[in-house]
């Protein structure tokens, strides 16, 4: 009873949001007010000394504990970028609480029932010692008071059985440690990751320029059909205190279909909180104070998150900056690919593993089988990023949104993987919305760039026409904090923009 309930509760109150959690904590504050031993005894009358009926009122007294105990660890977990990911594939929330989160914190949980197991029976012999309780039951509290009504004539009688229960209490707690470890054995241990919060459910706009820039519309490849991707006005905004700082502040952009936009700007000018917002993923703590964000005619401001979930994966898809930290360390890579194959494209049990390795081959992974059976710890970073890929595009999404997918990997590595996001948008014809600080990534890869500054858009235009005539300031001062003139020359990297695609 204490694990039912402290469990399901500790889930809930710690992965959903403060109404939830608040509520959670103010009733398990309420039961913890209660004195077990004296409640028991008071309700002696109600169970007529049952143990069956005791134990399951013990239990609810003890479930705060354990509510405790599975909230904080909830709370630490739920941040991890590889639960961000999954949100993002479309999984939801029961499925991930399931499989990734009470999955990660196992070993507490099965800890704590050991020990849960071990202070039942304890206070189970304590009530049969007191007199209080069926006197027809055979327990340790039973023999322990018999044996102490004959201290003086047979004391063993009452050493036996007090020896015993200590080394059966005793005993629940070191069973307890070895399931937790043979749980454990062998499966890398999941890192806390420093994360950035992430704002939850924001748009993008696309094509309306900075303050010096006329605003282009439409996109490469949108016709009349008007753009996949409109953000509109968008401000996002934290607490400060008793107030609110906008970090977003008025975006305006589009992406059309079959068009690769690039977002570039600095670190904290906002590009990731636009792209946060489009996917739905913005922290609890984010607040979109005003605009619009449509995608594919259908606005998403104001949409549940159970309302996103069927537009994740298939309709918009994301690839993560980290390749490493976004992936389950608890689960193979298989296991992580066959599950968002089974979610988002619905495959049959015995096409789940075929349908993933010829993902894992389409992404140009050397042996899909290896790095099926691999632990994320057991492929390279390159070969993540791969992984991820691969998940993104299982779906053939319209739209990609890949924050930074190159940051972290090698020079050579990267130029693979720009290779590969170019040919797989090519043969899926999928608009991207790249997130980038690297002006040369834009240059191989984006028919248009979107320039922000501290939450705001400055400039927009054509790639081809941004790199051969910048017309703000900051992008100027981008464009030469980049390009050494002595090695660079920008009009010839203007004229070949776009050459290699």
């Amino acid at each position: 009873m204490a694990l039912a309930i402290g469990v399901t509760a500790g889930l809930v109150g710690g992965y959903f949001g403060n109404v939830t959690r608040n509520a959670t904590e103010w009733l398990f504050n309420l039961v913890m007010t209660f004195p077990g031993l004296i409640t028991l005894i008071v309700l002696m009358p109600l169970t007529r000394g049952d143990y069956r009926w005791t134990m399951l009122i013990y239990g609810v007294l003890l479930a705060p504990g354990t509510y405790r105990i599975v909230r904080n660890l909830v709370v630490a977990v739920k941040n991890e970028l590889y639960v961000d990911a999954a949100r993002v594939s479309g999984l939801s929330d029961l499925r991930i609480l399931g499989r990734h989160v009470l999955f990660v914190i196992r070993g507490p949980v099965i800890t704590n029932t050991a020990f849960l197991m071990g202070t039942a029976i304890g206070v189970q012999s304590g009530l049969a010692f007191l007199g209080v309780g069926s006197k027809e039951v055979p327990s340790f509290g039973l023999m322990i008071a018999s044996g102490f009504g004959n201290l003086y004539l047979v004391p063993l009688q009452f050493v036996w059985p007090s020896i015993l229960l200590g080394l059966l209490t005793g005993s629940m707690v070191l069973l307890g440690n070895s399931v937790r470890d043979a749980f454990e054995l062998g499966r890398p241990k999941p890192q806390k990751l420093a994360a950035p919060p992430v704002a939850v459910g924001a748009q993008l706009s696309d094509g309306v320029a900075s303050s010096t820039a006329p605003s282009t519309d439409g996109g490469a490849g949108g016709g009349t059909a008007g753009p996949l991707l409109s953000v509109h006005d968008l401000g996002v905004a934290f607490p400060a205190g008793d107030d609110l700082r906008e970090v977003v502040k008025g975006v305006s952009l589009t992406v059309g279909p079959g068009e690769v936009v690039g977002l570039v700007g600095e670190s904290g000018s906002g590009k990731s909180q636009t792209a946060f917002s489009v996917l739905g993923v913005l922290a609890p703590e984010a607040r979109i104070t005003r605009g619009s964000i449509r995608l594919d005619g259908r606005e998403l401001i104001g949409l549940s998150d159970a309302e996103l979930r069927p537009l994740r994966g298939r309709v918009v898809s994301y690839i993560p900056q980290e390749p490493m930290s976004n992936l389950d360390p608890c689960f193979t890579v298989g296991s992580q690919l066959t599950e968002r194959v089974r979610r988002t494209l619905g495959a049959a049990r015995g096409d789940e593993r075929r349908t993933v390795l010829e993902l894992l081959e389409r992404v140009e992974i050397p042996d899909p089988a290896r790095v099926f059976a691999s632990y994320p710890h057991q492929i390279s970073g390159g070969m993540a990023q791969r992984v991820l890929i691969a998940g993104a595009v299982a779906c053939r999404p319209r739209l990609l949104i890949a924050d930074e997918p190159t940051t972290a990997l090698d020079v050579t590595v990267q130029a693979e993987i720009l290779d590969l996001l170019r040919g797989l948008q090519k043969d899926f014809d999928m608009a991207i919305l790249l997130v980038t600080h690297n002006f040369g990534v834009v240059a191989d890869l984006c028919d248009r760039l979107v320039v922000m500054r501290d939450g705001e858009v400055v400039e927009s235009g054509s790639t081809r026409e941004v790199f051969a005539a910048p017309r703000h300031a900051y992008t100027r001062s981008l464009l030469g904090s980049i390009l050494d003139e002595d090695y660079f020359d920008v009009d010839v990297l203007a004229k070949s923009v776009g050459a290699g695609r």
